[in-house]
């Protein structure tokens, strides 16, 4: 059985959860979200609980038991509490700013980069630090909106100039001035 798989999901207070056979729904302050289940696997809810359990016991169903359950995890903190991610602009003159909802982009580039904000994302920035907060309540939107903002201009493995993550440990490369030393001209 699966050490994840197995552990149940508190529900916080104001959080309703409802499973059916093939979707389960999670409804809380912040929103609401809806995920599909497959066949071998079943949810059910105790009391203030939610159970996660295997059905079948073939190898498939086995890898989706642990993950179901993450998922269901996340809905749940994700409709009480939100999440977020931050990413960090790097570099002279890059920055960011909000135009009716929306980011406009400096990223020395020729023109200003507009990237449209989706349903249920929030931006926030932090001038000063030059941070971009990207949060709401759906996980899996909320990494997938990071990421193509990410896109837009990745950090350069010389300087490390772009966006990145905030944290996020960039590997640099020695310039070409580094090679010619140690070398010997004859």
């Amino acid at each position: 059985m699966s050490r994840i798989g197995k552990l149940p999901i508190g529900i916080p207070e104001g959080v309703t959860v409802s499973a059916g056979s093939e979707v389960i729904e999670v409804s809380g302050p912040k929103g609401s979200l809806k995920q599909a289940i497959v066949p071998g696997i079943k949810v059910s809810i105790e009391g203030k609980n939610v159970l996660v359990q295997r059905i079948k016991g073939d190898k498939k169903t086995k890898a989706l038991h642990g993950l179901y359950r993450s998922l269901i995890n996340n809905m749940i903190y994700g409709v009480d509490k939100g999440w977020s991610k931050t990413l960090e602009l790097t570099g002279v003159g890059y920055k960011a700013q909000l135009i009716a909802d929306d980011l406009a982009l400096s990223l020395g580039f020729s023109h200003v980069v507009k990237f449209k904000k989706p349903q249920g994302i929030t931006f926030t920035i932090l001038e000063k630090e030059g941070r971009i907060i990207v949060s709401g309540f759906d996980k899996q939107l909320i990494g997938e909106t990071a990421a193509k903002i990410r896109r837009l201009r990745p950090p350069e493995p010389y300087k490390g100039k772009g966006i990145h993550y905030l944290g996020e440990k960039l590997k640099t490369k020695v310039g070409k001035s580094a090679k010619t030393i140690g070398t010997t001209t004859k």
